[in-house]
């Protein structure tokens, strides 16, 4: 049964009433979904097994030949959930640190499609949003969808001064029930943190916390035109590739208007050949448009899919859909390139290091195991250039690495890995022969050599001593945070077979300490009596000092004695 949006129901009552309604509908829809699917492990470790009725009966009949590893199945109730899972899943289908292979591969097929919203009701969203009809606006308006999706449908249109438009208009009561299921989600993630063990080693919360911020920015086509022109600045001195221009005086949150790209898909291979295109050509420049956009502007399109990819009629590269994007700050640029660097060089540690600093989670790792699987890592490509290198491969490997060391990526990267995939797997299917590293290696090269030029280490020298000035300035207050946390008190937990050692060490050191001390008094208490009173004392002198004398010697062969049979003084 597909999903569907309730617009009466939503619309029809107050906004408390609305959303407590909403949550609790969204939660039992979500629970027998999963029932249904055979996903009662889900049901399990996320507590939701009490919304659904009955659910003894159903967990019974699931109990069949692989009822809670089914792939499909899973791929099928995402579906069924509507747009929040349906973007969860294509997000997880990327997540080769948190997935197996299976996994990736069936929610990849994962279809974000909807029944067409009626006309008259995009006709009023229009006109609510614009503030007129689209037949005032546009001089043609094709109300039938040229696509409709979980989240928003497009309708071919043109403007008034003949330029043609596509017209993305949202689905009308969308975000009440997205806004619920990203609700829902981040106290699942919660609940499975402490159900589960084995999600101890994931930041689980941190990742719908990522999602929610993804899928929110996805709803807001205002972000999504700032994106396109973002881009379109990035491409500006490219006559090879074409960005929609964004029409902003018909743009809104809810509707975005785009210039119409009119080309073949990338992938249509029988229609790039009746033009004529030179399909080797083509893999290498589609590939390097999304080298340059993670090198050089480090602002990518996260989703380059073949159906966001058109190839117009001279050659030019049309690229559509801006709501997913991701970015490369410094710092990962920086992990990026220590990662390369050890790589080229065969360096295990470093290598090792690189893969631990990329993750978002600090496991610990067990360093010598690592180095050593890292060793045969660095050994399948050792003797080769980074341009003999398929990507594809060595991605998937270094992940399935993190994966093992339970090494958790940042959303950030996971996205750059998917989109270099992509890129590669639409090259070798332009052209058969086609090496992504071939085109990533020049970038690299070049993004190494500045990070280790004069210039970079020296700026990186002056954030250091910024960095070094600050912590001096914050140091006493530093300092006062650890003697109130002393002067609080502090908790030690000791097991008593280490404690034992201790205490007898300690107690081996105070006899001393005692021994020494009473010495050092005798000495100097019988120094004190013969200097202090020559006349009272003065007949005692020579057998005070040999009882002195006598007693400090003998305190001294005690230490003495006691250091050998504890086994020397370094004890």
């Amino acid at each position: 049964m597909p999903f569907h949006f309730e617009d009466s129901h939503i619309t029809q009552k107050s906004e408390p009433t609305m959303t407590t309604n909403l949550r609790v509908h969204r939660h039992q829809q979500i629970s027998e979904v999963l029932a249904r699917h055979g996903l009662g492990f889900l049901l399990g470790i996320t507590g939701l097994e009490r919304w659904v009725p009955f659910h003894q009966g159903l967990m019974g009949h699931e109990r069949r030949t692989e009822p809670y590893t089914n792939p499909e199945h899973l791929r099928l109730a995402l579906e069924e959930l509507g747009p929040t899972f349906i973007k969860l899943g294509q997000l997880l289908s990327t997540r080769a640190d948190l997935l197996p292979p299976r996994y990736q591969t069936e929610l990849a097929k994962l279809q974000d499609g909807a029944p067409p919203v009626q006309g008259a009701r995009i006709l009023q969203l229009i006109r609510e949003e614009l503030g007129s009809g689209p037949d005032e606006v546009f001089a043609d308006f094709t109300l039938e969808p040229l696509a409709s999706a979980s989240i928003g449908q497009a309708h071919l249109a043109t403007l008034h001064d003949g330029t043609p438009v596509v017209v993305k208009v949202r689905r009308p009561d969308v975000i009440p029930t997205i806004e619920a299921d990203l609700d829902i989600l981040q106290n699942l993630a919660v609940q499975i943190s402490h159900r589960w063990e084995a999600a101890a080693d994931y930041n689980l919360p941190g990742i719908a916390a990522d999602f929610a911020q993804t899928m929110r920015a996805e709803l807001d086509y205002l972000q999504e035109g700032r994106n396109a022109e973002r881009f379109a600045e990035n491409f500006a001195a490219d006559p090879g590739v074409h960005i929609p221009r964004v029409f902003w005086e018909t743009t809104t949150s809810r509707v975005l208007t785009l210039e119409r790209i009119v080309g073949m898909k990338v992938n249509d291979l029988t229609a790039l050949d009746r033009a004529g295109i030179d399909r080797a050509a083509l893999a290498v420049r589609s590939a390097g448009t999304a080298v340059k956009m993670v090198f050089e502007d480090g602002f990518f399109h996260a989703d380059p899919h073949p159906g966001n990819l058109f190839i117009e009629s001279d050659g030019r590269i049309g690229l559509i859909d801006f709501g997913m994007v991701g970015e490369v700050n410094d710092r990962m640029r920086g992990q990026l390139t220590v990662l390369l660097s050890a790589l080229i060089r065969n360096d295990p540690d470093r290598l090792g290091s690189a893969l631990v600093d990329l993750s978002v989670t600090r496991q610990t790792v067990d360093r010598n195991r690592l180095r050593v699987d890292v060793t045969r890592f660095i050994a399948l490509y050792e003797g080769r250039q980074l341009s003999q290198i398929e990507i594809g491969p060595l991605i998937s490997q270094a992940v399935t690495l993190m994966r093992t060391y339970h090494l958790q990526m940042p959303q950030e990267l996971a996205k750059l890995l998917k989109m270099m995939i992509m890129a590669e797997g639409i090259g070798v299917e332009l052209d058969p022969g086609f090496n992504l590293s071939v085109v990533l290696a020049p970038h690299a090269r070049k993004l190494m050599y500045s990070r280790f030029a004069p210039q970079a280490i020296a700026r990186r020298m002056a954030a250091a001593g910024a960095d070094v000035t600050e912590l001096a300035a914050d140091l006493p207050d530093l300092l006062r945070r650890v003697v109130d946390t002393i002067d609080t008190g502090l908790e030690v937990h000791l097991r008593a077979a280490e404690l034992e050692p201790l205490v007898g060490r300690a107690e081996r050191i105070g006899n001393r300490l005692v021994a020494g001390m009473i010495a050092a008094a005798l000495i100097g208490g019988v120094g004190a009596l013969t200097a202090g009173d020559k006349e009272r004392w003065g007949n005692w002198e020579r057998p005070l000092m040999r009882a002195g004398l006598g007693a400090g010697g003998a305190l001294g062969a005690y230490l003495v004695w006691t250091s050998r049979r504890t086994g020397g003084p370094h004890r």
